[in-house]
């Protein structure tokens, strides 16, 4: 490990090469149309070191957006939005952020910037193997020849050992300053938390303030969603006996649960449905991963929540009908770029977890290892960057910030958010009871995050709306009742 000495010597360092590097024409930018945009915003390039460490040698084009404020006179300092994953691309969401975030765009511009890796920032995208398939779900349908293909195919082209964290926040702060902004205001969602939180750590002068959103702690490692996801599978199970109509409707929804996973455990079953978009029939076996993992994915939004207790009940009455609409709507598996996923994960956070840990997680009662088994796939195969211990040390950063937790969420549960904000001096951490995964999906979330970019006092906002927000309900039956 190195002292501290020379971990900030190294940062310095960082630092004039990053300044030497800049010229002025690493940088594009022009008028444009994205994907769900009518109007016109703002694209544009920066091509930087593929290695800091090596500023002068190879480069790589960052991809980026603005989403130019309605009314830009009082010139406030940007959002920048930082993806999820690790492994989306921030400006294919553009069309998504653009409409839900009209009230912060009023009067300040929205920058999204593809981290290296994701959408046009040379994408690790494994096309022809591990990318989402109808009816499949990563990580059953994929195998190690498959991955090493993928790895094979990745490894012709990059030098996968510059696509980590650090780098891409790199990226993100040259995208800063190219644009003339001496701070921007963060908001990072799931994963884009843990780039903000390093970000801070590394550039905290850069920064207005911060909006950690589902946090996923740099202490904390990615992976472990085990005992996350049967604790929000409870709340499920409880808030269905909490509401008479879902608790007249599946009275025994554990018990038909367990049995559907039992069953499945002994064997697959084969299914002929047809296929959602060329409506040709297409063999489908169902298995036990495949199910539980269709639930885990449900568990994410309370638009899909609603719809689990329906399904397990007709899948234990051998009606797979709704699981396999469920499964239709998740197809290309959230355009997630797997090759930079696995990159991040398999390097910065598998080599944190222990044996302990990993059997820790797997002994609760809902997908048991289930979601170990992509990690354990991938991971023993990819090759590893060397990542500092300083990097896994607690952030601390006296910036005005706002953190946010669902209460339901699956993946990044509320205490991740704790532990976040205990180390963050100018901090207030919001548990939303009726959210589930990203609280800024809500418009009483977005209205909470636009009255803390305008105030930056994260201890005095007004959380009202919150309360305002309906408890989770459910579908009865297959006419859509609820």
């Amino acid at each position: 490990m190195k002292n501290k000495l020379s971990v900030l010597l190294t940062l310095v360092l960082c630092s004039v090469s990053t300044h030497l590097w800049a010229n002025e024409n690493a940088l594009t930018l022009e008028d444009c149309h994205l994907d769900g945009i009518t109007s016109q915003v703002r694209c544009g390039t920066l091509v930087v070191p593929s290695n800091y460490k090596k500023p002068n040698g190879e480069t790589l084009s960052v991809n980026f957006a603005i989403l130019p404020a309605i009314d830009n006179s009082a010139n406030k300092e940007p959002l920048m939005f930082l993806a999820g994953g690790p492994g989306q691309a921030a400006v294919e969401l553009a069309g998504h952020i653009r409409s839900r975030y009209r009230e912060i765009r009023k009067t300040r511009d929205i920058i999204l910037v593809d981290q290296r890796g994701t959408g046009q920032s040379n994408p690790l995208q494994c096309e022809d193997s591990l990318k989402g398939k109808m009816y499949s779900i990563v990580p059953e349908d994929f195998n190690e020849k498959e991955v090493q293909t993928c790895l094979d195919a990745l490894q012709k082209d990059n030098d996968l050992s510059v696509f980590s964290s650090e780098n891409a926040v790199r990226d993100f702060d040259e995208v800063r300053k190219a644009l003339g902004h001496q701070q921007v205001n963060l908001y990072g969602g799931s994963y884009g938390t843990r780039a903000a939180l390093v970000y801070m750590r590394m550039f905290p002068n850069a920064i207005k303030s911060v909006v950690l959103d589902s946090v996923g702690p740099v202490e904390v490692p990615i992976g472990l969603f085990g005992l996350s996801s049967a604790r929000s599978f409870d709340l499920l199970i409880s808030n269905c006996k909490a509401e008479e109509g879902c608790k007249k409707a599946y009275p025994d929804l554990r018990a038909e649960y367990d049995a559907v996973v039992e069953r499945l455990a002994q064997s697959t079953i084969g299914l002929q449905v047809a296929h959602p978009r060329l409506g040709t029939q297409t063999e489908f076996n169902l298995s036990k991963g495949k199910f539980i993992s269709t639930l885990f994915t449900a568990l994410y939004s309370t638009q899909t929540r609603n719809l689990v207790p329906l399904i397990i009940h007709e899948a234990f009455n051998k009606n797979y009908q709704p699981l396999l609409g469920l499964i239709s709507t998740n197809d290309g598996a959230m355009n997630m770029y797997i090759g930079l996923h696995f990159n991040i994960v398999c390097s910065e956070d598998m080599p944190k977890i222990s044996p302990k840990m990993l059997s820790a997680d797997k002994n609760n009662t809902f997908g048991k290892d289930q979601a170990h088994q992509g990690w354990k796939i991938a991971c023993p195969l990819w090759p590893k960057y060397e990542v500092d211990e300083s990097f896994y040390e607690p952030v601390i950063a006296n910036i005005p910030t706002l953190v946010l937790s669902g209460d339901l969420d699956p993946v990044t549960p509320p205490s991740n958010g704790e532990k976040s904000a205990a180390t963050l001096p100018n901090n207030h951490h919001i548990v939303s009871k009726n959210s589930a995964h990203i609280v800024a999906t809500t418009h009483c979330g977005v209205s909470i995050v636009n009255e803390f970019l305008e105030t930056l006092s994260p201890k005095s906002l007004d959380e009202s709306c919150l309360a305002d927000m309906p408890n989770e309900s459910f579908m009865t039956s297959l006419n859509g009742s609820i």
